[in-house]
């Protein structure tokens, strides 16, 4: 859990996340061929892991029809914000800076990629103004 009481989702969850967020609502049989354009994966076991997500918070649950339809409870800038602080809080003792450093070494950036940057950076600047 974080601070903001809400699981952080595990790397299938993520998958199933994204599945949703791309769709907007599925049903599972969905999600599973989705999912089993990358990897096999069971019904059943996409099954569980999207009522355990329904549990945990993640995922919401229409079953006013014969099949349940689901779609995530949280959205993805949310779901990424929360990631992100996570990251920063674990592996860079809150150093903004120094997770930015390494995003952008990590990987190749490309010249849009960083004149969005840019005019992110220049847009904070003149919040701070």
């Amino acid at each position: 859990m974080t601070k903001h009481n809400k699981p952080i989702p595990t790397d299938r969850e993520l998958a199933i996340l994204g599945i949703l967020w791309e769709l907007g609502q599925a049903t599972v049989r969905q999600v599973n061929e989705a999912m089993n354009e990358d990897s096999t994966t069971g019904y059943t076991t996409t099954l569980k892991l999207m009522q355990i997500m329904t549990e945990k918070g993640l995922l919401l649950r229409d079953d006013s029809q014969f099949k349940h339809v689901y779609r995530p409870a949280i959205s993805e800038e949310r779901t990424q914000s929360q990631l992100v602080g996570e990251l920063l809080d674990k592996a860079f003792s809150g150093s903004a800076e120094k997770l930015v450093m390494r995003a952008l070494s990590a990987k190749k950036v490309s010249a849009k990629e960083l004149e969005k940057i840019r005019k992110m950076l220049a847009e904070y600047k003149g919040l701070e103004s």
